[in-house]
């Protein structure tokens, strides 16, 4: 059997991931039926060398990491996919080369442009584009700004994912569909919604392809680079919060938590669910909804390093609440529960003790999350019997029993299951499936 490799673009770091099929192991029921188990044979992890918004230091990241793959492995690499973050857009030329300054750098997804929010509702007539947060306004000031220099004609928008795809087949055409849903593509007319198609600068739009499709092999010059086999296949990817639900499994009455950078909530549903700030994708055939606040654990490194929160957590006695009422926003504006783009931060008063300070950094982080389940009940979503988490937030045990104080159902940490690893098998499944 052939081996899969999966590559997490995430918000504060890159991710490999390469796994093989385990049929000793049993199936995992979910709502997407059963999935075929796989063994993680290896992982590796780097920060991005550059600013995150630079393209090149996403694929620097992919070369780094794909150099430390074992060499008994590489022969039977079959397919690679990506995940990135939803919402990071950038301007490109058809060959994928970037612009000169100031447009060689992407907009990141938890940039909002309300200057263009009037425009991009009117554009797209409703959904997850029509806001400030989405990718059709980053798309209009990156329009705008393209214009402004003479530089507008013949240029391609691309997500962070889809970028690194098209770098890896040399073809810059495609674009998978949940990484496009910010940007007006409509899940069940399979179309971009309102007037996006009609507009004079919609050739810049890439051509959708579901979640987990094959498209081709990588390019000749990009296998040499990668040292991996030419008859490696480039399968459609997903978004990293999509990722990191694939590599959970979850089963009927479970919903995702992803305490990373950002705080990222998903669940699967019957059918597809709309409001604002809420993304819906299909993910192997099944609906799965949810929401992405700008507040996460990227906030607590603001404050304290990494040993820091370890040793101040073993300190908070999360049955005790902190009496503080923080809202820990990273800057202005949020995506999730509620689609504002002027809310602003509250991190103060800050206590004399910094365990108390960091409980109620947690606390704070804790009612965007319940309030973010809270919201996806209300839109039409079935109740939650446990959460899973997953990100460097599930590695804090404090955390996890705040939490379950305020969501009232059993938290479950799984830190290990990456995104990474979550691409990687749907990149092998995707062989198996055309077996």
């Amino acid at each position: 059997m052939p081996l899969a490799l999966g590559f997490d673009l995430g918000s504060s770091g890159a991710r490999l991931a390469l796994v093989g099929a385990a049929p000793d192991k049993p199936h995992v029921d979910s709502p997407r039926g059963a999935l075929a188990p796989t063994e993680l044979l290896w992982e590796g992890a780097i920060p991005y060398g550059a600013l995150f918004e630079d393209p090149n230091g996403w694929r620097a990241a992919l070369l780094t990491l794909a150099a430390e793959i074992p060499t008994p492995y590489r022969s039977r690499i079959g397919a690679i996919a990506i995940d990135g973050t939803s919402g990071t857009l950038l301007l490109c030329r058809p060959d994928g080369s970037l612009l000169p300054p100031p447009l060689h750098q992407a907009l990141p997804y938890h940039l909002a442009c309300p200057a263009q929010a009037t425009a991009a509702a009117a554009i797209a007539g409703g959904g997850p584009a029509a806001s400030a947060s989405g990718s059709l306004a980053r798309a209009l000031a990156l329009l705008e700004r393209a214009e402004a220099l003479g530089s507008a004609a013949s240029l391609l928008l691309r997500h962070q994912a889809d970028w690194l795809m098209g770098w890896l087949l040399g073809d810059w055409r495609w674009g998978e569909e949940g990484n496009n849903l910010r940007l007006g593509w409509n899940l069940s007319t399979r179309a971009w919604c309102g007037a996006i198609a009609g507009q004079r600068w919609s050739g810049a739009l890439p051509a959708i392809q579901p979640s987990g499709r094959l498209l081709g092999p990588l390019a000749p010059a990009v296998a040499a680079a990668l040292q991996l086999p030419s008859t490696c296949r480039v399968v459609t990817g997903s978004t990293d919060a999509n990722a990191g639900v694939l590599a959970a499994a979850p089963g009927p009455g479970d919903g995702i938590t992803v305490l990373g950078t950002t705080l990222v909530l998903k669940q699967f549903v019957a059918g597809p669910l709309e409001g604002p700030g809420l993304s819906c994708h299909r993910v192997a055939d099944q609906w799965l909804v949810g929401g992405a606040s700008n507040a996460g654990a990227g906030i607590l490194q603001r404050f304290f390093s990494d040993p820091q929160i370890a040793t101040l957590s073993r300190q908070i006695d999360p049955d005790r609440p902190s009496g503080l009422e923080l809202i820990p926003l990273p800057s202005r504006g949020e995506r999730f529960p509620v689609d504002n783009p002027n809310l602003e931060a509250v991190l103060e008063p800050r206590p004399v003790s910094d365990a108390l300070y960091l409980q109620g950094l947690l606390e704070g982080l804790t009612a965007i999350e319940a309030a973010g389940w809270r919201r996806l009940r209300e839109l039409g979503a079935p109740g939650l019997q446990r959460v899973i988490t997953l990100g460097g937030g599930a590695r804090n045990p404090q955390w996890r029993r705040i939490r379950e104080r305020a969501l009232g159902v059993p938290v479950l940490n799984r830190p290990r299951l990456s995104a990474a690893r979550g691409m990687a098998q749907l990149a092998l499944g995707a062989l198996i499936e055309e077996r």
